[in-house]
């Protein structure tokens, strides 16, 4: 028996949530870096938690995760920010959050886990409807049927 939960309605309902849910939490913690904490501070703490070239990694992460953010939310260029911002949680997780636990509180993976696993599902499942790529793919798909039937 076919599941009857599982339409086309639910899942486009599904993916633009988790789009635009995880993209706007990235889009926070993006603006944080930029607005609260300052880029100047951002780099410090990157520095005091043992980043690697954190002058370098705290303002390319700010970006990222602020403009990588608005992009999932939009759905623009969707599979590409979501996997380069599921690989940037990876990197958090393996080089601050880990030895640290699960629990946030403790300074733990548990938000940049569900962060990157969110952005992990996003690029493996793609932007759904509702987003701008899909605009893109369906406008080029239509140019391409009436370039054909002008041809013939």
């Amino acid at each position: 028996m076919a599941n009857s939960i599982q339409t086309p309605a639910t899942t486009t309902a599904a993916r633009t949530i988790l789009r635009v849910v995880i993209g706007f939490l990235f889009a926070a913690h993006g603006w944080q870096k930029y607005v609260q904490f300052t880029l100047e501070g951002t780099v410090a703490a990157f520095g005091q938690m043992g980043v690697p070239l954190a002058s370098v990694v705290a303002p390319a992460m700010a970006t990222l995760e602020l403009v990588g953010g608005i992009a999932l939310v939009l759905g623009v260029f969707t599979r590409v920010f979501a996997g380069v911002l599921a690989l940037g949680m990876i990197g958090a997780a393996v080089l601050v959050h880990a030895p640290a636990g699960v629990f946030d509180e403790a300074g733990g993976f548990e938000l940049v886990g569900a962060l990157g696993a969110g952005a992990l599902a996003i690029a493996l499942v793609g932007p759904g409807r509702l987003s701008v790529d899909r605009t893109i793919a369906e406008l080029r798909a239509s140019k391409i049927v009436e370039r054909a039937a002008v041809e013939v």
